[in-house]
């Protein structure tokens, strides 16, 4: 039980983090399908200054650790950048323009990664090795019985994501640029009668998505694949849009279906530890949290309310 509460957790809190970047960008308009490609590149950037800048470093200094973090969450915003310009400055298909960052990034990615790595480290390899991120316990919180497994082995990133959730959570719903950006996403011309930019507005969301996918996919980097490579693009991303579909694009509520597809994820994987399955039939029981998915969508979709103006290419001319 521990391992599966430790387990969860630990891919529960960066889809969290992803979840919020999606949630920013739709709650102002823009359909982000790109996210599983914006993770994946944030977490790519972050390696790459590891691989590079890494060795300047004590051994076991976790200063690179950190500022991976930073890089991949600028990575992140950087290459959110094309989804952006596409939707909101050339007025593109935002599914479409989503779908196709996702192509590009896997691609490019793993083209980069063969090529840095063959012609700058004389290694034919398609991965940036990284190793795991140190893990510690809360003091007395991890003695609590049952309960205190959720304080023990904790990744430091968790720490950050939650830090920046309750971050993200104040400026979306407390700030003046939270409210000139969720009005973006429900009636876009009132923002524009009102003397603000909805382009600017939804530009900066579609950024600050970017940036918080790419610390998402860095988490992944560094825990679960304990390198950069084409395992990062493992889905989180489109978990990530469905658990924000059943949180009703609002933060606090989607942090329970990323809990959920969390446990969801560890429970299997320890079911097929304790039946002994070959990997064949492990890699079915990991199909779990996307079967899950499938049928939350069935069964809570009517009830959900999207922003009005999801999707909807801004047009001043048109009222």
């Amino acid at each position: 039980m521990d391992t599966i509460l430790i387990d969860g957790l630990a891919y529960a809190i960066p889809l969290f983090c992803i979840a919020i970047g999606g949630i920013y960008s739709e709650r102002s308009g823009v359909i982000n399908l790109a996210l599983e490609g914006l993770l994946g590149m944030g977490a790519f950037v972050g390696a790459l200054f590891v691989a590079f800048f890494g060795g300047l470093f004590a051994q076991h200094s976790t200063v690179p650790m950190y500022l991976a973090f930073l890089c991949a969450m600028l990575g992140g915003a950087a290459f959110a950048m094309l989804h952006a310009l596409l939707c909101v400055k050339f007025m593109a298909n935002q599914v479409i323009s989503g779908v196709v960052i996702n192509i590009l990034a896997v691609a490019l990615t793993a083209f980069l990664t063969r090529q840095i790595n063959a012609q700058v480290f004389d290694q034919p390899s398609d991965r940036i090795q990284l190793g795991v991120s140190p893990r510690f316990d809360i003091p007395v919180l991890s003695d609590i019985p049952v309960i205190g497994a959720a304080f023990s082995r904790i990744y430091p990133f968790q720490i950050i994501i939650i830090v920046v959730a309750i971050f993200a959570w104040y400026l979306l719903n407390k700030s003046r640029f939270g409210m000139r950006l969720r009005a973006c996403g429900d009636n876009p011309h009132a923002v524009d009668a009102a003397g603000a930019s909805v382009a600017r507005t939804r530009f900066v969301a579609v950024m600050i998505s970017g940036a918080l996918a790419g610390l998402g996919g860095m988490s992944y980097a560094y825990s679960i694949t304990a390198s950069f490579s084409g395992a990062v693009f493992m889905g989180a991303g489109f978990l990530a849009i469905a658990a924000l579909i059943f949180g009703n694009w609002r933060i606090v509520p989607t942090i329970g279906a990323c809990l959920l597809f969390g446990f969801a994820r560890s429970g299997a994987h320890r079911m097929a530890y304790e039946l002994e399955l070959s990997a064949s039939y492990t890699d079915l029981m990991m199909s779990f949290p996307y079967i899950l998915t499938l049928l939350i969508l069935v069964f809570f979709a009517a009830k959900n309310r999207a922003p009005r103006a999801l999707g909807e290419i801004f047009d001043k001319g048109k009222r």
